[in-house]
């Protein structure tokens, strides 16, 4: 696929970064960067050269939400196919075997909150903003806030889509929308050394905890113990769990086998 909208990066730290290439718009969602994106992820969960994903926006701002400027003219049946094709990124970020950290700068609104709750880990600048602003214009979050809730929970995050307000990134830090806040000038370097070191573990380790997470979230509590315990002995069989305990008792480094 030919990405217009969106631009890739692969590093040699097993890095790919996601950059969101619509500055003049501040990154808001066409269709057309919708589909790419959604895609893009697709490509480097399936790449054998990438363990990270570093998601960021170009310009100004992170994503200030949907391009309502494709708004116009659609039956309700094309409303519904239209929004579920934007929101379809925040869906799939749950369903990549690997991690997807968020590199949040200047604003995220609407879709952009949302794209921001539904990756994995998240790193912002001191200056960032966030909201779930639809509701200001006659619209509103319900997709985004679905992220959001799991983060903040009911009370919160009928309050962020209710009144539309936007949040700074002290404020998201407590509820846990965000994981860690750096200054503003540091974030490139401090996002890339962030994904570098997750991306130095092991990644069948990593890939299977990120999955047996959101496999089980929805489960009761014994159930959930039950299926991380099977995922935990996957793991314990693989050669990456022999590798890396064996390079402990001898303190080196493991090597990863990546199985």
């Amino acid at each position: 696929m030919e990405f217009k909208e969106i631009i890739i990066e692969k590093g040699q730290n097993y890095v790919a970064s996601i950059t969101l290439n619509r500055p003049n718009h501040m990154n808001t969602f066409s269709s057309q960067m919708a589909i790419e994106l959604n895609q893009a992820l697709i490509d480097l969960d399936a790449d054998p050269s990438v363990r990270v994903i570093l998601l960021k926006g170009a310009g100004k701002a992170f994503c200030a939400g949907i391009d309502v400027s494709e708004l116009e003219g659609q039956t309700p049946m094309e409303y519904q196919e239209w929004i579920s094709r934007m929101e379809r990124p925040l869906a799939n970020i749950s369903k990549l075997k690997k991690p997807v950290i968020a590199q949040l700068h200047g604003v995220a609104a609407a879709n952009g909150m949302g794209l921001i709750a539904a990756a994995d880990l998240v790193i912002a600048a001191d200056n960032s903003r966030m909201g779930l602003t639809a509701i200001n214009v006659g619209l509103n979050c319900v997709g985004p806030v679905i992220p959001v809730a799991r983060c903040v929970g009911r009370k919160k995050a009928l309050e962020l889509l209710l009144y539309g307000n936007l949040i700074r990134a002290e404020e998201a830090l407590s509820l846990g929308l965000i994981n860690k806040i750096v200054p503003k000038e540091q974030l490139e370097s401090k996002a890339l050394e962030w994904a570098g070191e997750l991306a130095q573990k092991s990644p069948i380790a990593v890939q299977i905890a990120k999955t047996g997470f959101y496999n089980s979230e929805d489960m009761n509590y014994d159930n959930q113990f039950a299926y991380m315990n099977e995922t935990f002995a996957r793991l314990c069989s693989t050669d990456d769990a022999k590798e890396g305990v064996k390079a402990f008792f001898e303190k080196r480094l493991p090597v990863w086998r990546e199985k």
